[in-house]
């Protein structure tokens, strides 16, 4: 019995068309891709993975995000003898089922093999997104590597909140594979043998500080090997006080995101002076200015360190803890996080 691969790269949840369709996200998602190829290949991968979660927006497709969507999968096509691509719930046009996905069209570029309902070959599983009952089939499988886009509980969905148990797909249903990767959840995070491998870069401040993002390179038989992307853009959170002190110009650097807590008394031609100073100097994206009360600094703040509210901590807390007989706190979680 044949191996699936010898070596494979893998990657997942890029999420063309964020933020508006912002040429800018675009842009990044084409040089990820160039970059994920380019280590591919400089590490003798012959197959490439995507794990889900190609487009953003589930209803509709922007013509420009399209563009730079069909090059991409040309680029990957051209580069891999297979590219196993599992669409994911954003890349679903219904949550709950799989008739509709909105990377249809690719199964037409050569190499490209589109997983949208179960696949074994060999001693592998790739899992589509799971619908219905289809959490009652994992148990039965078996094999050395699993693939897919899981939901799985007890897993962060990002730094500040922690997917909750509604009675489905749980960690031992999958205990009888060597290893489970997945995409979904951005932050990298492993549990038993099951590895939420990381997006490919950062996309908003619940990823702030952490830039364990980029790909994952799996020889077979062997320990799976994670690269970040150098050139990720970073997201960041600190105070005034951390940015003046910071001589060397460590803490800041080129595409950028960073919001500011004014735990300095400066008056607004002075932050708008810093603002527009560190902007060009660093060649940021974007610097938010917030101011904040000494008192909660020192309440609330231990040294260094700088700490936001999470809408979607405040809003999941809220949903999971709803009882009543006339809601249903999972499918309300699942509308907010469609929304």
């Amino acid at each position: 019995m044949s191996n699936l691969f010898k070596k494979a790269a893998v990657f997942t949840d890029l999420h063309w068309g964020l933020k508006n369709n912002s040429i800018v996200h675009n842009t990044d998602c084409i040089e990820f891709v160039d970059w994920f190829i380019e280590t591919a290949k400089k590490n003798g991968c012959e197959t490439g993975f995507f794990l889900g979660d190609w487009h953003n927006h589930r209803a509709n497709i922007n013509l420009q995000t399209l563009n730079f969507s069909v090059k991409a999968l040309e680029k990957l096509s051209a580069a891999f003898e297979k590219f196993y691509f599992i669409p994911g719930n954003h890349d679903l046009y219904f949550r709950d089922k799989r008739d509709v996905h909105g990377v249809e069209w690719a199964k037409h570029i050569p190499n490209i093999i589109i997983v949208n309902d179960w696949f074994t070959e060999g001693n592998v599983v790739i899992a589509p997104w799971l619908v219905n009952e289809d959490h009652k089939k994992v148990p039965k499988l078996k094999g050395k590597y699993m693939f897919g886009h899981f939901e799985l509980p007890h897993f962060k969905m990002n730094a500040m909140v922690e997917m909750p148990d509604h009675g489905e797909l749980k960690l031992d249903h999958l205990q009888q594979f060597d290893k489970v990767f997945s995409g979904h959840f951005h932050m990298r995070q492993e549990k038993n043998n099951i590895c939420y491998i990381g997006n490919a870069f950062p996309h908003n401040f619940s990823d702030a500080g952490d830039d364990a993002r980029g790909m994952m390179i799996l020889e077979w038989d062997q320990q799976p090997e994670y690269v970040s992307w150098p050139a990720q853009p970073r997201y960041r959170v600190y105070k005034l006080s951390q940015i003046l002190e910071d001589e060397e110009g460590k803490l800041l650097a080129e595409k950028m995101h960073v919001r500011v807590h004014l735990d300095i008394d400066i008056s607004y031609e002075e932050a708008s002076f810093i603002k527009e100073t560190y902007i060009e100097k660093f060649k940021l994206r974007e610097m938010t200015l917030i101011p904040i009360k000494n008192q909660e600094l020192s309440q609330d703040l231990a040294p260094g360190e700088v700490k936001f509210e999470s809408v979607d901590q405040i809003v999941t807390q809220q949903l999971t803890g709803i009882e009543s007989e006339f809601y249903d706190p999972k499918l309300l979680l699942q509308i907010y996080q469609n929304l």
